[in-house]
């Protein structure tokens, strides 16, 4: 099976929730004209690091409002849209959320960050997530991670364990930093023969300036499309069919020792 992705490589507007919407109805609506079965979005694509603002910019619901709109979205073009935005979780705190939403033009698969970056003060305004995200998609199994969330190993073998083939990692990942990123989304797709989906925000907030370099790699650690530090739509064929040979002819995850790590 072969799955076409687009990333959208987007500058986010700090704060304003129309604008950004904007921004990705046009990316929408070229990733469609190319064929894309998703089309992946940043993490908080909608505001941006907003924290100051995170209560009253949060959605309160992934099924209404904000969501219906993105909802609406991947039902019109018929393709599937991941990303990260802030929403309130269940007890109302807002959190860097992440999620799909389906052609059918329904919310799956909510994952909230469960490492939240002191740095850009994630930890002052947004409530951690408590359970990762592996979800069974008709491409197969997936999963979701953001940004920070790269730089902890034990949540991306934990995905590989469970069964997922491809993980989703929507982010903004400052430029300082940016092979770190490039790095840790080539190691991560290494060492558990999945297929990372990347795609990294451009432009500035004006405190941070970030890098793009989004990127699909396969579970060998091929880049098969990779962007710069320009806006951009990156669209690449996935083939699903390699990833599973890959992982039957040299299986690697049944010779861990577990019992010698302690």
């Amino acid at each position: 099976m072969e799955l076409t992705v687009s990333l959208a490589q987007m500058d986010i507007v700090l704060g304003d929730v129309e604008a950004n919407l904007m921004r990705v109805v046009s990316f929408a609506a070229e990733a469609s004209r190319l064929g894309a079965d998703i089309l992946v979005l940043p993490e908080l694509f909608t505001t941006g690091y907003d924290l100051a603002r995170a209560s009253q910019l949060a959605t309160p619901d992934l099924a209404h409002g904000l969501g219906a709109r993105l909802a609406a979205l991947a039902h019109q073009h018929r393709m599937w849209i991941a990303g990260s935005l802030l929403a309130l979780d269940p007890g109302g705190r807002p959190a860097n959320t992440a999620v799909f939403w389906s052609p059918q033009g329904q919310p799956v698969g909510v994952y909230r960050k469960i490492h939240l970056f002191r740095p850009m003060e994630e930890h002052l305004y947004l409530a951690p997530g408590d359970s990762a995200a592996v979800v069974n998609l008709p491409w197969g199994v997936s999963a979701l991670a953001i940004c920070y969330d790269l730089r902890f190993p034990e949540l991306f073998r934990h995905y590989a364990l469970s069964g997922a083939g491809i993980i989703f990692v929507p982010a903004e990942w400052p430029s300082p930093r940016i092979a770190h990123w490039q790095i840790l989304c080539r190691a991560r797709a290494i060492e558990n023969q999945v297929v990372i989906i990347a795609c990294n925000r451009v432009g500035s907030d004006g405190r941070n300036h970030f890098g793009g370099c989004s990127a699909i790699i396969d579970p060998a650690g091929e880049v098969l499309v990779e962007g710069d530090e320009q806006e951009a739509l990156l669209t690449a064929r996935v083939d699903l069919s390699y990833a599973d040979a890959l992982r039957r002819d040299m299986a690697v995850l049944p010779d861990r020792r577990p019992e010698l790590y302690a």
